[in-house]
């Protein structure tokens, strides 16, 4: 048998493909970057690693929190916090309690690069998935089965002509946002991470080095999807206007070193009830599958994906 390929190396990539090799099945895993993660990233700034995608873990599902378990007890993942501050819409500050909230000391990337191993990965830009002769084809390779675990507006742009019934399956809408990384020389604040309401520049601030664990003066401050949609183009352009928005907030001084990364495809915008697509072979899975986009939802649906295509071709 041909192998089963799987088309992004994020953790509903990476969990799907683990659940076909778990069953015996033969299976690739294609990525376009040169590691996995997908918006589970990190990225060094100045020598350490830096969540910008996914901010923290939730756990509801008894066979994520088996997962989760799992990493806790190699060192990957650690309790972060079950509070939160947010800024009401007259600059008043509140508690907002909620789910306890799981980071990783070796960022979020760490938790899908340990999927992974065992894993074939490999480092390539698929161009064309097609439906040719009633069989799949990743470019010009044929396979029993395709899976693409990524948002769908990036799905659809790698269907052909002979998947358009399924392309027109996949219209969840995302919104994107800009990450800005900003580091000082000491820490002034007292937060985990603070919920931005009433701003026009900015909706999520996290103390990068309370979730990591080490303490680490480094606040990651998540834009607006408005402010993200005027600079996709040029992210960096942004920079001043989240910098001050951050000072103004919280009342920092000037940050020694900042950054700025934009997710195109920051967060699904949709509701679904299936959490995942099965179409004749071709799999679309990710966290858009889920009425709440979250990372055990992502997970969950490359979860069951992988056992779906078990129960077909094993």
């Amino acid at each position: 048998m041909e192998p089963i390929v799987v088309v992004g190396a994020g953790l509903s990539g990476v969990t799907c493909a683990r659940a076909v090799a778990a069953a015996g099945l033969p299976v690739t895993v294609l990525e376009r970057s040169r590691k996995p993660g997908g918006r589970m990233a990190s990225r060094l700034v100045e020598g350490r690693r830096v969540d910008l995608g996914a901010s923290y873990l939730t756990v509801a599902d008894d066979r994520f929190a088996a997962v989760v378990d799992r990493w806790r007890d190699a060192g990957l993942a650690r309790p972060w916090t079950d509070t939160f501050d947010a800024r009401d819409e007259d600059g008043a500050w509140q508690p907002k309690p909620g789910p306890l909230r799981w980071g990783a000391p070796q960022g979020l990337r760490s938790l899908v690069e340990h999927e992974a191993a065992g894993l074939k990965v490999r480092t390539a830009t698929v161009t064309r998935v097609d439906r040719v002769d009633g069989g799949l084809r990743v470019d010009d390779v044929s396979a029993p089965a395709v899976v693409l675990a990524m948002p769908d507006p990036q799905a659809r742009r790698l269907l052909g002509p002979g998947l358009a019934d399924v392309a027109e399956q996949l219209d969840d809408p995302f919104e994107p946002i800009l990450a800005l990384t900003a580091v000082w020389d000491e820490r002034t604040w007292d937060l985990d991470g603070a919920f931005v309401n009433g701003s026009d520049v900015l909706g999520w601030v996290a103390d990068d080095g309370r979730r990591r664990g080490d303490g680490a003066p480094v606040l990651v401050a998540h834009s607006t999807p408005d402010l993200a949609r005027g600079h996709l183009e040029d992210p960096a352009a942004a920079g001043p206007a989240l910098v001050a928005e951050l000072r103004a907030v919280l009342d920092l001084d000037e940050p020694r070193h900042t950054e700025v990364n934009r997710w195109t495809f920051a967060k699904p915008t949709g509701s679904r009830e299936r959490t995942f697509l099965l179409d004749d072979g071709l799999g679309v899975c990710g966290d858009a599958w889920s009425a709440t986009a979250k990372v055990e939802s992502a997970f969950l649906s490359g979860r069951e994906l992988g056992e779906a295509l078990v129960a077909r071709f094993a």
